[in-house]
């Protein structure tokens, strides 16, 4: 699957539209990075840039972002409200899908050192991609900010992980950026019945990692209490991987608690959701809602609306859009304008809808289509829809049963049927539109020149390694489309009886789906020159057929002897 990943720089530039535009043009030349968002802040003199990609092309459209700042941007005229240290000040590197923190930190000490060799701009790596413990604080690498930087650099303590150690005319132009590593930032406000920030602080304060300082009496008016060191001593709060402060909305006229996830793995928004919503609670309070800034990877959703059905007791197998709508409506997005996510999440700003899928037609326009002249979709297409069709009607009774009050007592067993079958039906989907594309590379392979002995044999190459690909879709739909008996057959056998025959078509279904990408894998294998590989998917393929028939035919007999006919 394709690994993504975001990066967020931050430019010291918030006010002049032409040297942003010339900025975020940069990334717009990368092939394989979308630029996701702009935001551009006249008092901070900021602008958060967000774009999202593969990690190579991400890594080379920061690279130019860095660079192009450094050219147009002067940090001895810079001035504004947010902390900063450079041209670009910071370069985070944030994984989003398929990719582990260990392999992004990897990536973050790549550029870094890229841009420390070739821009000659000073490179502090911060927070997972730290290689100084002190350094993982952001706050830490931008001590003194700009202005100290010329005093800083040339020492041992401060010497930049990459990058030069000295201050010259270069440098004090471009300043110095921190490239990092971390988790995907959160940033989302809690709606308050109330207009007071002092209370929003209050529950702010209760929240966030950092907490309250302890006070003498325990009282708010008592003088905060010092260590042996001078430090003041600070009470945590519940949650950790948070950052949170309260304040007034004009815009909105109430008060809000506006809070920094900085580690979503660690605190999960619905959980933080839940935890100001108690602390709300116990100071007379009411969340009425949220809102998140910015954008948002697609899990955010999907594992808050799990929950909330889990609490619910509620199947956890229904459709992602139905899971994502129960997390809107639990956490309250969409109190104060609406939510869509279509325009707040990272997975669909970056779908591309450029060519059309069979799954998105109607069920007629599906039928039209595989009548029309066309060669696909073909039986191969059909093949795997009939599997998710198979997989859709056990996850039907799987959902019903476990909605019944007569099963109150087992939802949680139906509601793992119920994932199981959706998460097949979604794998059977995807085959759908694949098997097509398969069809189209061997037709692509066919359409390559055979002018001369190198183009025939890159040609004949090309054909069979398309073969060989369009032999194992449908071996795959296979393999899904005969996981499709387990979930049918365990709501054949204990699901709802008023529901028997729903799985007994289920496993029909299966069944039809199984021969039918069998027939395909045999007639793709027969051009096959690797004999080998051809006579193991055959073997593999013919035994799943044998198996799928005796499983359709022991699933049938339960449902007739259960209908007693």
């Amino acid at each position: 699957m394709k690994q993504l990943i975001e990066c967020v720089p931050n430019i010291s530039e918030g006010r002049d539209m032409n040297i942003i535009n010339q900025v975020t043009a940069e990334i717009e030349k990368v092939e394989g990075v979308k630029l996701l968002d702009v935001d551009p802040g006249a008092t901070t003199n900021r602008t958060v840039i967000t774009f999202v990609g593969e990690p190579e092309p991400c890594c080379e459209a920061a690279f130019r972002v860095v660079k192009k700042a450094a050219e147009l941007i002067d940090m001895r005229n810079h001035h504004g409200a947010h902390p900063r240290q450079g041209a670009t000040d910071v370069c985070p590197l944030v994984p989003v899908a398929n990719i582990s923190m260990e392999e992004v930190v990897e990536y973050a000490h790549k550029l870094g050192k890229r841009i420390g060799d070739e821009l000659n701009i000073p490179i502090y790596a911060y927070e997972s991609a730290a290689l100084h413990p002190e350094r993982r604080n952001l706050a830490y690498c931008r001590t003194g900010e700009y202005e100290s930087l010329s005093t800083r650099l040339g020492t041992e303590q401060w010497k930049p992980d990459f990058g030069p150690n000295e201050w010259n005319q270069h440098v004090a132009m471009t300043g110095a950026t921190q490239v990092g590593a971390r988790d995907f930032l959160v940033a989302i406000n809690y709606n308050l019945n109330s207009t007071s920030t002092r209370r929003a602080n209050a529950i702010a304060f209760d929240v966030r990692e950092k907490g309250r300082p302890k006070r003498e009496g325990g009282k708010p008016s008592g003088k905060p209490i010092k260590d042996e060191n001078g430090k003041t001593v600070m009470i945590p709060g519940t949650l950790k991987g948070t950052k949170a402060i309260g304040w007034y909305i004009e815009d909105y006229g109430i008060a809000q608690v506006s809070m920094n996830i900085t580690s979503i793995k660690v605190a999960p928004v619905h959980k933080c959701f839940d935890e100001v919503c108690r602390c709300a609670q116990n100071r007379g309070l009411r969340v009425t809602g949220c809102e998140i800034v910015g954008l948002i990877p697609k899990s955010v959703l999907i594992d808050a609306g799990k929950y909330y059905l889990a609490k619910q007791q509620r199947s956890l197998g229904v459709s992602e859009d139905e899971i994502m709508k129960v997390a809107i409506k639990s956490m309250g997005l969409d109190d104060l304008k609406p939510f869509n996510p279509k325009e707040k999440v990272i997975e669909f700003l970056i779908e591309d809808n450029s060519q059309k899928k069979l799954v998105d037609l109607t069920c007629t326009g599906f039928c039209d289509e595989t009548a029309s002249e066309s060669p696909a979709p073909g039986g191969g297409s059909v093949s795997a829809y009939m599997g998710a069709l198979a997989a859709s009607l056990g996850t039907m009774v799987a959902n019903l049963t476990g909605g019944k009050a007569a099963y109150d007592d087992e939802w949680e067993k139906f509601s793992k049927v119920a994932e199981k079958g959706q998460a097949l039906k979604t794998e059977l989907l995807h085959l759908v539109d694949e098997d097509t594309n398969a069809f189209n590379k061997i037709m692509n392979a066919f359409g390559l020149p055979k002018k001369t002995d190198e183009d025939k044999a890159a040609r004949t190459a090309a054909i069979q390694e398309a073969t060989k690909f369009a032999t194992e879709v449908p071996f795959h739909t296979m393999q899904k489309s005969f996981e499709a008996f387990e979930v049918c057959r365990a709501m054949v056998e204990w699901g709802n009886p008023a529901s028997v025959t729903d799985g007994g078509v289920g496993a029909l279904a299966a069944r039809s789906a199984v021969m039918g990408a069998h027939l395909n894998v045999k007639i793709n294998a027969s051009s096959l020159k690797d004999e080998a590989f051809k006579n193991d998917i055959l073997a593999k393929a013919a035994d799943l057929e044998a198996r799928a028939i005796k499983e359709e035919a022991e699933i049938i007999k339960i449902v007739n002897e259960k209908i007693g006919l």
